[in-house]
């Protein structure tokens, strides 16, 4: 990911606050990746979401900001596995 946690949470508050949710492109914006890679975290349920009556996908903020906390934790546990070696 290309932004660190205030950044993120900085960049979502800047988008437009839907009552259906953040869509595909203001999440992916939000965590400054590409809509296939959000498209494909949805599909494999790495980031949850769910759907509009349209089939649109939508993202609560708090299920971005969730992602982004279990992704810092799996990669802290990681630093510190590989100091510990």
């Amino acid at each position: 990911m290309n932004l660190g946690k205030q950044d993120e949470v900085q960049s979502m508050n800047e988008v437009t606050a839907s009552p259906l949710g953040l869509s595909t492109s203001q999440a992916a914006r939000a965590l400054g990746v590409s809509l296939g890679t959000i498209r494909r975290w949805s599909d494999m349920g790495y980031l949850d979401s769910y759907r509009t009556p349209g089939g649109q996908r939508r993202f609560s903020r708090d299920q971005i900001t969730q992602f982004v906390s279990s992704l810092e934790q799996t990669s802290e546990s990681h630093d510190r596995a590989r100091q510990a070696s």
